[in-house]
């Protein structure tokens, strides 16, 4: 596994954390801390997210524990006192969980904001409309988290749905969450585009990428680049829909494709669409390292297009099922709600025991 930013390192290793809690606690009280102010608030500003990550386990801790000593003492007849501590032990399993959770985002770019975009597969109109239920899925959960979410392209389907769409999901952990969603999505239901009400199949395919940091040397010559112009499709109104304002940028190198018309301006779309591009490069260039790295350890890699990652099953019953991770539900109205935690925690505890096999 490797090895977390600094700022998250503590969702490792709580023990040690408090070590070097205690360490820098002690650094500070010494009369030479300020000696050099530069060091100091060096130490300071990495003081502060460690305890604000370390004391919420310690909170849990000390609930455990409080729990378990008034439980040695509450009478078993006492029915309201142990439905109360059945309550708090409730609340603490999610606290918990929720922590557990956090501590399997240590890789590099999952504290990011995620560009997820979805592609309507075969199947025409049906799976058109199916890109339109799974844009509202990711829109609900993100809704949930208190996540904003930023339309940057799109093309509506000829009658119904979209053949593909691109948000920009912003939040914490973001694409530390969604990266689970990559691969291809299999909905079978009774078609309401079907006269006869034939049972379809259809697919569609999710790809997440992060939010490229600003900080980070990606080399993008203006040679390198063809940009393009066109109308805007779809709603937006008046000034998107009748002027040139969306902008599409070819990376002739590369062959990578970005849009963008979800502003009036044809230069703020130009600007969020270099930011799409930047980010596809440079989680072109990650990959391409994962693959090396695959290869020197003998690997093989998964292709992840025409990867079935999980069905959807609305008839003849209902099942929404990860054929990773094996996690299934049949609640598959609550999971195109938005509820989709269930195979997003699954997928990040099945990929830290694959890392640790």
């Amino acid at each position: 596994m490797k090895k977390p930013s600094r700022k998250y390192e503590v969702f490792f290793d709580v023990e040690n954390s408090l070590k070097k809690i205690a360490s820098l606690e002690a650094e500070m009280s010494s009369p030479h801390f300020w000696d050099e102010p530069k060091k100091a608030n060096e130490t300071i500003q990495f003081l502060k997210p460690l305890k604000a990550a370390v004391d919420p386990w310690l909170s849990c801790q000390k609930g455990i524990r409080e729990l378990g000593e008034l439980l040695t003492v509450v009478d078993p007849a006492d029915t309201d006192s142990l439905k109360e501590c059945e309550r708090e032990l409730r609340l603490l399993e999610e606290r918990v969980q929720a922590l557990e959770t956090k501590r399997l985002l240590g890789g590099k770019d999952d504290a990011r904001d995620a560009i997820l975009s979805i592609n309507a597969g075969a199947g025409g109109t049906e799976s058109c409309d199916w890109v339109a239920m799974l844009l509202r899925m990711y829109e609900r959960w993100a809704e949930g988290k208190s996540h904003k979410v930023e339309t940057l392209d799109f093309l509506p389907g000829e009658e119904a749905g979209m053949k593909n769409v691109t948000i920009l999901v912003k939040g914490e952990f973001a694409y530390g969450f969604l990266k689970a969603e990559i691969g291809v999505h299999r909905l079978v239901r009774i078609s309401p585009f079907d006269s006869n009400k034939r049972r379809h199949t259809s697919f569609a395919s999710v790809d997440v990428i992060p939010q490229a940091p600003d900080d980070i040397p990606i080399d993008v010559k203006e040679s390198d680049l063809r940009i393009d112009t066109y109308r805007s499709s779809g709603k937006g109104g008046q000034g998107v829909n009748t002027t040139d304002s969306a902008v599409r940028i070819t990376h002739v190198p590369t062959g990578i494709v970005v849009q963008c018309q979800n502003e009036r301006s044809q230069h703020k779309n130009k600007a969020t669409a270099m930011k799409v591009l930047r980010a596809r490069l440079y989680e072109r260039e990650r990959r391409q390292r994962q693959e090396v790295l695959q290869k020197a350890y003998g690997e093989k890699q998964e292709i992840a297009w025409g990867s079935q990652i999980r069905s959807y099953v609305f008839h003849p019953y209902s099942l929404v099922k990860d054929h990773r991770t094996e996690r299934e539900t049949s609640g598959v109205a609550s999971v195109m709600d938005g509820n989709i935690d269930l195979f997003l925690r699954g997928y990040l505890e099945w990929q830290a025991l694959k890392n640790v096999k």
